[in-house]
């Protein structure tokens, strides 16, 4: 089979490798399509924390059940799936408390073990989600759905509470829409105007401008009336954006971080102190999260696929990272089909 494989940053190519053979309790899945996530692009780009090379990348995907066992899930060979990635290791203290998605000792296919960018892999059957219909376009964002539908939990985020997200890309985007399923109203924040306004289409209340600090804190301001967001989510990954997340939040509000980065950040954290905020970090998503996104998309009618900008076969890939590098300003969510 051909995979793809990121050997060094900025230099992809397409491998042979074998076949995967499942082992008891695993399915073998036919790829059908990936999307490039943020930390596949910033594993290209050479920035991403977790990064090390050679990686085969990838693990948003969705894939077509070719072989499987007879089991308790109801998995038949056919069916359409999506795919949990973060593997835990039953062992740690995290993991003792039920807390999988922040195990210590976690590893995300594409990032601390081999990814999904493969034409066949083999999946344990406890990290595979029947489609119930949805197309194979749109299983494969539910990953990054998920990602931004856990950080969005953390939050506690009640009915029209004010909530702030920083970054229009796809997590930002996501949270976006999983924020005002509660009820909320939400805004959001970018250095980009046209992904500002393409995200507007999604039902948002509205949309910040970040060019500048003046005019962010000007625009805060005048939405808040001078209050702050109740809650803010960041969700890029940079030392600057989180500081806005402090700076835009109420007395009493939360902040989420979703967003990886290897940036340090030196600010007044007298401030958390101060308006006695209330921190959360967000680290992959559970079980739980999969299952109930799955039923949001299909309960609510979400057109996931709306966010899906740019589609290249696989064998392309290399074209693929380098053009989502070298626009990231104006693409959105990039599909790989296998």
């Amino acid at each position: 089979m051909k995979s793809i494989k990121i050997i060094e940053p900025g230099k992809v190519i397409i491998d042979e490798q074998e076949i995967p053979k499942p082992q008891k309790g695993e399915a073998l899945l036919k790829l059908l399509y990936g999307g490039i996530c943020g930390s596949d692009l910033n594993t290209y780009r050479g920035t991403f924390a977790y990064a090390s090379y050679p990686i085969v990348p990838g693990h948003e995907f969705s894939a077509e059940i070719i072989e499987v066992e007879d089991n308790e899930y109801g998995f038949i060979k056919g069916m359409i799936v999506a795919c949990n990635p973060y593997f835990n290791c039953c062992d740690c203290y995290s993991c003792e408390r039920g807390l999988v998605n922040c195990c210590s000792n976690n590893q995300t296919m594409g990032v601390q073990r081999q990814g999904a960018f493969s034409e066949y892999l083999a999946m344990p059957l406890q990290r595979i989600y029947e489609g119930k219909g949805l197309s194979p376009k749109v299983l494969a964002i539910i990953e990054p759905f998920c990602i931004a539908y856990h950080g969005v939990s953390r939050a506690n985020i009640k009915p029209e509470d004010n909530v702030l997200i920083i970054g229009a890309g796809s997590i930002g985007v996501m949270a976006a829409i999983a924020a005002k399923s509660l009820g909320a109203k939400v805004y959001l924040s970018d250095i980009s105007a046209k992904k500002l306004e393409y995200a507007k289409t999604f039902g948002i209340d509205g949309t910040l401008l970040n060019n500048s600090k003046d005019n962010f804190a000007k625009s805060v301001s005048e939405i808040t009336n001078g209050n702050g967001f109740d809650v803010t989510i960041e969700a890029v990954g940079l030392p600057s954006t989180f500081q806005n997340c402090i700076d835009a939040s109420a007395f009493g509000g939360s902040v989420v971080l979703i967003g990886v980065g290897k940036e340090n950040l030196d600010f007044n954290f007298t401030t958390i102190q101060k308006k006695e905020l209330n921190i959360y970090g967000s680290r992959n998503a559970v079980e739980k999260d999969f299952l109930e996104v799955i039923e949001l998309v299909i309960a609510n009618k979400i057109d996931l696929e709306r966010m899906i900008t740019d589609t290249y076969d696989f064998k392309d890939a290399a074209q693929a990272f380098k053009e989502f590098n070298d626009n990231a300003g104006d693409m959105l969510k990039v599909l790989l089909k296998f």
